[in-house]
């Protein structure tokens, strides 16, 4: 059993591995070594322990000498490499095994010297000038996990192409391959590196300077309430920083919540698409009558939304509904200030809300669709900076997830709090809360309703379900969902569109990608992925209803129907 003989040869590696590994039964052993973390487009990622499917200081010195080796055959002149960490546990430790295992290489390293957002490395990788990036994250996992994401010069995750060629090295590498250089002699050699200052100090200036209306700001900066919460991340310092520089001036923190803490030890999950990561928040919103609360996740790279409803009640708004809101905003105040640049763009995932479209078409911009993961709208950025035919204005993905400006190639939860903050002054300045806002842009545009389904498949037999879900749904799709037709069937992993009815095929021109759609014949789309980070395979659903409460029965129907078909 090949998974034994490694197991054996890591108990040799040190002593404090070895007690680790003392003693676990045959199918822990399997489990922690029956395959390497897999790297994907996304890095690394997954639970914290000793074994080659963990998170360790051994996984994260193996990936960085695979990726030492790949720069170094990029024939690249004075290479280095700029990394980020967050508020997890080890994530120091392992951003700083990271940067001495490049400079044992020859490689450069230019480090934070305290946690920082992702989105906050990848403008550190433009600013520098910097070969690659590391962030050492695992997002918004569970306080068990830690990652390891990649970045390419143009400041954006690494792509498909990239992170194969990388791959291919780390594969090469035997953990007795690995070099690493003690950290006195990598600073006296000039190779190790802490980030200047002025890097975080120029991201803020460029930050502010994606304010859409200043005078609307300047106008109520002093009248809006807002309660923040960095989820015991990386958000704290800079979300406030840019809010005060901007002058606002009843922005309230969650105590409770404020300081860095790997345990997370307030929440659950520190994921601000959960409510209950907002429990303190709510309180103190309502102690205040705060106009909005927002909270960032432990890498600030996704942000949560809460408002007022109807009833007097906070909830929590979906990354879909925010992303509708923000499009509307953006353009709308654009539009009135004349900012509006030529040909402008907003780029969403397959995934995420139609809603937008509907706002686009309004405003005479276009809107593109990508694959799910930001690294796609990374990329058509780069595309249009390139061919210098289109302006980006906006990307979003249902997850959280925002960008406006070009500084940034991620999801930038300081920039999405800002321009958030924003957009309650313009609301409040008519008179109507965020809330409100939203119910006028149905009562406009339609009633969009979106929901997602994550099912937790771990280990061996998950990996199996999850694998076997999505050869049935490719072999043999359903004909009807919730007694609509299926219409369409667009499999991304074969390029695809098929007409159920006619049988036409139509090339899908989008990267390969293991993904399900089935479009119904009222335009519902239902789409099921396996997760690229997590044991998971996620079920997203998409509908219009012709009043709110009809969307929501929509939605309701389609998931029962499509969960009996997973089970």
């Amino acid at each position: 059993m090949e998974y034994m003989s490694m197991y054996k040869r890591w108990l040799e590696f040190d002593e404090e591995t070895r007690r680790e590994l003392e003693g676990l039964d045959e199918k822990e052993i399997m489990e922690r070594f029956y395959k390497e973390l897999e790297f994907g487009t996304g890095g690394l990622r997954g639970v914290i322990g000793a074994g080659t499917n963990r998170m360790n200081v051994y996984t994260v010195r193996k990936a960085t000498q695979g990726l030492a080796n790949f720069i170094l055959k990029q024939n690249i002149e004075n290479p280095s490499v700029a990394i980020a960490y967050d508020s997890r546990k080890y994530s120091d430790v392992f951003a700083k095994e990271a940067a001495l295992v490049l400079n044992a290489s020859g490689i450069k390293t230019y480090i934070y010297d305290e946690l920082k957002p992702t989105p906050m490395l990848s403008y550190a990788v433009r600013h520098m000038k910097a070969t690659a990036g590391i962030v050492i994250t695992a997002s918004h996992n569970p306080k068990e996990y830690n990652g390891y994401k990649v970045y390419w010069s143009d400041g954006g995750q690494v792509t498909e192409e990239l992170a194969e060629g990388i791959l291919n090295e780390i594969k090469n590498v035997d953990y007795s391959d690995i070099k690493r250089m003690e950290y006195d002699e990598a600073v006296e050699k000039g190779l190790f590196n802490f980030m200047p200052k002025e890097v975080e100090d120029t991201y803020v200036k460029l930050v502010k300077g994606l304010t859409v209306n200043k005078e609307l700001v300047e106008k109520m900066k002093d009248k809006v309430k807002v309660i923040y919460t960095p989820l015991h991340g990386t958000g704290n310092k800079p979300v406030r920083r840019v809010l005060e520089e901007l002058g606002y001036k009843n922005v309230y923190v969650v105590k409770e919540q404020e300081n860095p803490d790997p345990a997370f030890s307030t929440v659950k999950y520190p994921n601000p698409e959960e409510s209950e990561v907002f429990t303190r928040a709510m309180e103190m919103a309502r102690e205040l009558d705060a106009d909005v609360i927002i909270g960032t996740d432990p890498d600030c790279d996704r942000v949560g939304v809460v408002v007022k409803n109807s009833e007097g009640n906070y909830v929590v708004l979906t990354g879909n509904q925010t992303g509708a809101l923000l499009t509307h905003y953006m353009l709308e105040n654009l539009k009135a200030t004349n900012t509006m640049p030529k040909n402008p763009v907003v780029i969403k995932t397959i995934v995420t809300t139609e809603f937008a479209r509907a706002i686009c078409k309004d405003y005479g911009v276009e809107i593109l669709d990508v694959l799910t993961g930001f690294k796609y709208i990374g990329e058509k950025i780069k595309e249009f900076e390139i061919n210098g035919d289109k302006n980006f204005i906006l990307g979003f993905e249902e997850s959280y997830g925002y960008l406006a400006g070009t500084f940034v190639r991620d999801k930038d939860a300081v920039i999405a709090s800002m321009l958030i903050v924003e957009m309650v002054c313009y609301y409040k300045d008519r008179g109507m809360s965020l809330y409100e806002g939203l119910v006028e842009l149905y009562n406009k545009y339609g009633f969009y309703k979106e929901d997602l389904v994550s099912i937790t498949l771990k280990g061996i037999e998950g990996s199996e379900k999850i694998k076997k879900i999505m050869e049935d749904l490719r072999s043999n799709p359903p004909k009807k969902v919730a007694d609509l037709s299926v219409e369409f069937v667009k499999d991304y992993k074969m390029s695809v569109t098929k007409n159920v009815v006619s049988g036409e095929e139509e090339a899908i021109d989008l990267p390969k990608s293991n993904v399900i759609q089935l479009v119904l014949e009222d335009g519902s789309v239902i789409t099921a992925r396996p997760s690229g980070t997590e044991p998971k395979i996620k079920f997203y659903f998409m509908t219009k209803g012709e009043t709110l409460d009809k969307a929501e029965e929509n939605i309701k129907r389609f998931k029962e129907e499509i969960l009996k078909m997973a089970e």
